[in-house]
């Protein structure tokens, strides 16, 4: 993106996904789907489509178990190893999710993406930009500058295999609103996938920031995303 680029306010990534990809009768894997809140409204508004959603983390595996959805079901298993058949997909989803692979298995996961996909399936790789007011603030307890630079390279080596082609890159600013502090805290630190206990110089710190922020509204941040589409080739 050049410094004169402005990105575009998008408040519902459905329809910027549904720019990129055909979405009426798709068969769809995202993968690290958390509460699966996009593919919950996917499902919803294309009842053509269908959704398998594939989550690592046992707790919220469970509350998706336990909030079923037509034509969206879900797994416990990691992008690493998707228990799922070769080119059984049209669209993968990848959401916030690239940089919690570890790092060490991240080609092995984007490999396992194309054997899910079939000839000519889009992968729809969606990840926070480390810049911006609200990611000063979240870096002071989850600094993840360098997970998120591994995610990107480990998309470039996948762009240069025989596996993939480049298929597009989209930047966009993602709103983000907390009716105060301790909703920042619930969503951010009391989460289910992360043991994170800032110590009291930390949470005083961020606090302070936090409330610089802060207007009778709550607090509104616009958070920078970078989409990056690979498109699955004919070859193994």
């Amino acid at each position: 993106m050049t410094p004169a680029a402005i990105p575009r306010l998008v408040a519902d990534e459905l329809s910027l996904l549904a720019e990129c990809a055909p979405l009426a009768h798709a068969r769809i894997v995202e993968l690290g789907c958390g509460a699966a809140g996009l593919s919950r409204k996917l499902v919803a508004a294309y009842p053509g489509a269908e959704v398998v959603g594939l989550e690592v983390d046992e707790r919220q595996h469970a509350k998706n178990l336990a909030a079923p959805a037509e034509r969206l079901s879900f797994i416990a298993a990691g992008v690493q190893d998707i228990p799922l058949t070769d080119a059984s997909f049209d669209l993968a989803l990848m959401l916030k999710s690239l940089h919690h692979v570890p790092l060490d298995l991240l080609d092995r996961a984007l490999a396992e993406v194309a054997r899910v996909l079939r000839p000519g399936g889009l992968l729809y790789v969606s990840e926070p930009v480390f810049g911006g007011a609200l990611n000063e603030i979240i870096r002071l307890f989850n600094d993840e500058e360098q997970v998120r630079a591994e995610a990107q390279a480990a998309l470039r080596r996948a762009e240069a295999s025989p596996r993939w082609e480049a298929a597009g890159e989209i930047w966009f600013e993602m709103p983000v609103r907390y009716a105060d502090v301790e909703d920042f805290e619930r969503r951010h630190i009391d989460v289910t996938f992360a043991e994170r206990s800032p110590d009291d110089a930390t949470r005083a710190e961020l606090r302070r920031r936090f409330a610089a922020h802060m207007t009778p509204e709550g607090a509104a941040f616009t958070r920078p995303m970078r989409v990056n589409l690979l498109r699955r080739t004919a070859s193994t």
